[in-house]
């Protein structure tokens, strides 16, 4: 039978994945391989250099340089705390009171220059945590860089999100897929929670549930207005999921009033009420990253599949369409030519025959779709 592989959208029942979790600097890991470890435990660490800070003796003691080591009250190396005292010069005719220089900051004296007289002072380093992001098992040690956490779950990746890593339990907030997730159906209880809706999340439950610390929201669409007057600014092209909102949002189909795909949402009813892990993190250009949710399953659950399953395109696979004329339309594959054919642009691109949920038989370009994985 034929078949390929093309990048696609998982929504999964039951999956395997690795998540690779680095960090930005050489650090210390602090987990094994086999541990388990749960989606808020921190699994390697770095200590980031604190800021050099210069304190500039000559200048308040009226000196030379070559004279600030006499006059010194630490020596490098030494820990510094705010407002010691860290030099003092002499009494002028043994009747003033002799000037004195003190620490404006915290830390550690570094340097002393001999050409200049300051003293530059290194203030704490600051810790920088990885953390598992979610429940699982270490499958692999990254030696000074991190971890590869494996875990078996339900996935269901989107089109686009924003917002960082949060970890939350699920709420399905209305009866079906095309139910808008609309501000009345949020409240105070929902604080810490992550809210599954159906065509689409307003303005107005974005900003409640910001308000009353919902860590979460997923629907079919939201509209790109919304989102921008919600963020402060147009996302534009970059990749998203560093914005400083104290929520993640997840879109499943796109932008505009789009219901959600019906077994995305018959999984996430399955989900209510269960821990996931979100994450908004969405780049459409090379290197692809999906917004994604992971829920972890019972280590005795029978049925499991693989990431790399999610990929292969075969016949029967389930796709959505992503250019015009079909842009967000679902079906499955009925055929997988082998030939190349040529387009009304004179390219030649492989195809695929497909049926599309409204019972349409379509042949379009297999770069024009994305893998609906599901299990």
């Amino acid at each position: 039978m034929a078949s390929a592989y093309t990048p696609g959208l998982t929504v999964s029942g039951d999956i395997i994945v690795r998540r690779v979790r680095r960090l930005p600097i050489k650090g210390a890991v602090l987990v094994k391989v086999g541990d388990s470890v749960g989606p808020e435990q921190i699994v390697a660490q770095a200590m980031l250099p604190g800021a050099l800070q210069t304190i500039k003796v000559t200048d308040k003691l009226g000196i030379e340089a070559q004279d600030v080591a006499s006059l010194l009250k630490v020596k490098l190396g030494d820990p510094i705390q705010k407002d010691q005292l860290i030099a003092e010069g002499k009494k002028l005719f043994g009747f003033f009171k002799a000037p004195f220089v003190v620490s404006e900051h915290t830390g550690t004296l570094e340097s002393i220059s001999e050409v200049t007289g300051n003293l530059l002072i290194r203030e704490p380093s600051i810790p920088v945590d990885i953390k598992a992001y979610v429940k699982g098992t270490i499958a692999e040690l990254l030696p000074e860089e991190g971890v590869i956490v494996e875990t078996r779950c339900a996935m269901i990746q989107g089109i686009f999100g924003v917002g960082g890593e949060r970890v939350g339990t699920i709420r399905v907030a209305v009866p079906n897929a095309s139910t808008p997730l609309e501000a009345s159906a949020i409240s105070e209880s929902d604080r810490g929670k992550i809210l599954v809706g159906g065509s689409i999340i307003t303005y107005d439950a974005i900003t409640k549930a910001s308000s009353l610390g919902v860590i979460g929201l997923i629907a079919g669409g939201v509209r790109d207005s919304d989102l921008i007057k919600f963020l402060g600014f147009d996302i534009g092209v970059a990749i998203t999921g560093q914005e400083p909102i104290n929520l993640t949002l997840l879109v499943t189909e796109g932008f505009g009033y789009l219901n959600m795909a019906d077994r995305t949402f018959a999984l996430l009813k399955t989900l209510d009420g269960q821990e996931a892990s979100i994450n908004g993190a969405t780049q459409i250009r090379a290197g692809v990253i999906r917004p994604e949710i992971l829920v972890p399953l019972a280590s005795d659950a029978k049925k499991v599949s693989t990431a790399a399953d999610a990929f292969e395109l075969k016949i029967g696979t389930p796709i959505r369409v992503i250019r015009e004329p079909y842009f967000g339309k679902l079906g499955n594959v009925t055929e997988l030519p082998a030939q190349l054919v040529v387009l009304e642009s004179g390219t030649e691109v492989r195809v695929l025959r497909a049926t599309l949920s409204d019972g349409e038989d379509v042949t379009v370009p297999r770069a024009n779709v994305e893998i609906m994985a599901s299990s």
